[in-house]
């Protein structure tokens, strides 16, 4: 094969990755939306805190997995997109959560749809706190903190390990010292070139 379909090749296998990365956010933003969460909640607390608890657990698992493939250096560049689609998955849980908990009165102000759910959980990771939707009940107040330390503990982990990965391979395809490389080479040739123009006028001067 040569290096013109080598390059073609990566190519594409980075366009399918890529491709099926979309098309899974996609579908779990699809599923948050369209899953019948209002049987979720204050009104059916074993279950939801089960359900809560699994996936979190079962998320943060599959993270701490990948993030050691990461630094490992495995080849195999899809670990760095698990991780991103593990990390908006977690969100989407937080914001369930925080959803189902917009039923029971005196949980919430100002969150009432899924949008608003998904909303706050953004503003929450982001630690950017508008004001405009606030936990006020006890348990609503736990979730947000349970948020809190998971991202601190996995989330930010998992977006160091990626920036990490994507550092790697950027250098692994491009090459750290590229550019120094250029310019010894060319400062070489320089002064090879001045070395033949110092013997040619010795030869013309002798003879």
């Amino acid at each position: 094969m040569s290096d013109e379909q080598a390059t073609t090749a990566h190519a594409r296998r980075r366009a399918r990755r890529l491709l099926g990365f979309v098309l899974a956010i996609a579908a779990l933003v699809a599923c948050y939306f369209l899953l019948p969460l209002d049987g979720l909640g204050p009104g059916r607390p074993g279950l939801s805190w089960t359900l809560f608890v699994l996936a979190l657990a079962l998320i943060a698992a599959v993270i701490l997995r990948e993030i050691r493939d990461l630094l490992l250096d495995k080849p195999d560049t899809r670990s760095g997109l698990v991780i991103a689609v593990l990390m908006v998955l977690s969100i989407l849980v937080f914001a369930s959560a925080y959803y189902g908990l917009a039923h029971h009165p005196g949980e919430f102000t100002g969150l009432r749809t899924r949008v608003d759910a998904l909303y706050f959980t953004l503003v929450s990771v982001a630690t950017v706190g508008y004001g405009d939707i606030a936990p006020i009940g006890q348990t609503a107040r736990v979730v947000a903190l349970l948020q809190i330390v998971y991202t601190l503990v996995f989330l930010t982990t998992a977006a160091t390990a990626l920036s990490r990965r994507v550092r790697l391979v950027t250098e692994k395809h491009h090459g750290p010292g590229h550019g120094h490389s250029d310019a010894h080479g060319h400062g070489h040739a320089h002064r090879r070139g001045r070395g033949r123009e110092r013997g040619e006028r010795r030869r013309k001067g002798g003879g």
